[in-house]
């Protein structure tokens, strides 16, 4: 089964695939030149054309709390925007497996399948890996700096006390909390305004997504989803 886009609400995979077909050829194509005896190729450098359904669900969302920008999408690899596809993770479903070495999120279906949406991860040294459960979740949550951030990085003492939700917190429009047998690991699930660092590793060893992304997630996910990270 081929990927499949998803979403709330959204147009439909037909739609979706019409727009695709419409728009792609003008993405890859590229003018042709002879240079001696050879014919080149000159790839098209105009920013790629978005499919309307992409438009969509990555637009602005100004009902919430504090209204989440659109994503400027020519800054985002597209693998790694959100679709349906075959499970590949072959855990229950129900079950959050993220693939750091691929930077994808999985969320397994019922039927098969699985969304899969791109994460940013940890960088090297901050890495997190192993079984746990989400232990609690909050929408627009406070931020708390780690001791151990604030040793390395003294400016994040300000917010020793926490910083309160909105688009300039770390922890973006919502916050999934990973735990280890009923312990708070310190390590979350959460969402980003920096939608171009997703399939990059940049974080203290959180799992981050676009903004949009991480609502749809939150809206899918109770406490105690189980989660998996691996490698």
């Amino acid at each position: 089964m081929q990927a499949k886009t998803i979403g709330n609400n959204g147009p439909s995979r037909r739609a979706f695939l019409l727009g695709a077909a419409s728009f792609g050829g003008l993405a890859l194509t590229g003018c042709s030149t002879t240079i001696g005896n050879r014919q080149v190729t000159v790839p098209n450098l105009l920013p790629a054309i978005i499919s309307p359904y992409y438009l969509q669900i990555y637009g602005a969302m100004p009902e919430e709390k504090f209204p989440v920008p659109a994503v400027d999408l020519n800054k985002v690899d597209q693998r790694y925007l959100r679709t349906e596809v075959d499970d590949p993770t072959g855990e229950k479903p129900g079950t959050i497996v993220v693939e750091t070495s691929a930077r994808f999120l999985y969320l397994v279906q019922d039927n098969g399948t699985a969304i899969r949406y791109g994460v940013g991860i940890g960088r090297d040294g901050f890495t997190w890996s192993g079984r746990g459960s989400i232990g609690r979740k909050a929408q627009w949550p406070t931020w708390y700096p780690p001791a151990s951030m604030m040793q390395r990085q003294p400016e994040t003492r300000e917010f020793a006390g926490g910083m309160p939700g909105g688009m300039n917190n770390p922890l973006g429009a919502r916050a999934m909390y990973i735990y280890r047998n009923g312990v708070d690991t310190i390590y979350r699930i959460h969402g980003t305004r920096e939608y171009w660092s997703i399939g990059k590793a940049v974080s203290s060893g959180c799992v981050r997504l676009i903004n949009q992304d991480v609502i749809d997630l939150y809206s899918r996910v109770s406490v105690g989803t189980p989660i998996i990270v691996r490698g």
